[in-house]
């Protein structure tokens, strides 16, 4: 996770070579505690845009995946650009080879804290073909956590589908309603039934927990549970990250 703005009781905005300092220790931990793989996202910067991020954002998350590649070497990362920028997410994971990037809105519409959030699937397929970036997965979100449907809920199913067969996506995140909280295994066990793409849950997971839920989906996105007493914001504890591996049977 990238803090590019002050965290609630910071004196002032953390300095660039700090980011990425920090970017550099929670990649190696994760990387010598045997995680498969890494997500980068600007996560300090609330309030969240809805939309395109400013070009700083860009160019300084360009710097810390950088910084990050020649930790971890050759360990698969994604981007994903808070809230809804898959275009620059997608710019970012083509121009600095990444291989990945999360969408929390790809498909439909949300309503979240930074207001009405739309999918534009259209766009992002066309400018991952037009920018020769094919081999850059969508990670797409369902129903994505600290949101609510626009209208009446509709079977997540029908969600499912849309985002694989008319959205174009690789994959689906399936999560609880806020950070760090659990999914609801029945809503999984749906998604799982509705599409042949990989089904990975996005949060919530913990040492306890990723056992059960590797036996069910195809892979897990795990964060606060790997950081000191469990707070989201915290650096990354090499002993909560071993144990998180450990239990998964990685």
């Amino acid at each position: 996770m990238v803090h590019l703005l002050p965290l609630p009781g910071a004196a002032r905005p953390a300095s660039m070579e700090s980011v990425l300092a920090a970017a550099r220790r929670d990649a190696a931990r994760l990387a010598e505690a045997g995680f498969p793989g890494l997500v980068v996202e600007n996560y300090g910067d609330t309030p969240f845009l809805p939309g395109a991020v400013a070009p700083v954002t860009v160019a300084a998350m360009a710097r810390v995946l950088l910084a990050v590649r020649e930790e971890v070497g050759d360990l698969p990362i994604g981007v994903n650009v808070l809230r809804n920028d898959a275009a620059s997410a997608l710019g970012l994971a083509a121009a600095c080879g990444m291989q990945s990037i999360r969408v929390n809105v790809h498909a439909g519409a949300r309503v979240t804290d930074q207001g009405l959030l739309e999918g534009r699937a259209w766009e992002t397929l066309r400018l991952r073909s037009s920018w020769d970036a094919d081999a850059v997965a969508i990670w797409a979100d369902v129903r994505v956590k600290h949101s609510a449907p626009l209208g009446a809920p509709r079977p997540i199913a029908e969600e499912v589908a849309e985002a694989v067969e008319r959205g174009g996506a690789d994959a689906v995140i399936v999560t609880g309603p806020g950070t760090g909280v659990a999914v609801d295994g029945d809503e999984l066990d749906e998604v799982c039934r509705a599409t042949a793409a990989p089904v990975l849950v996005g949060s919530g997971v913990t040492a306890d927990t990723v056992g059960a839920i590797l036996a069910r989906a195809h892979g897990a996105i795990v964060g606060t549970a790997t950081k000191e007493g469990g707070r989201t914001t915290a650096p990354v504890d090499p002993a909560r990250a071993r144990a998180v591996v450990a239990a998964s049977g990685l």
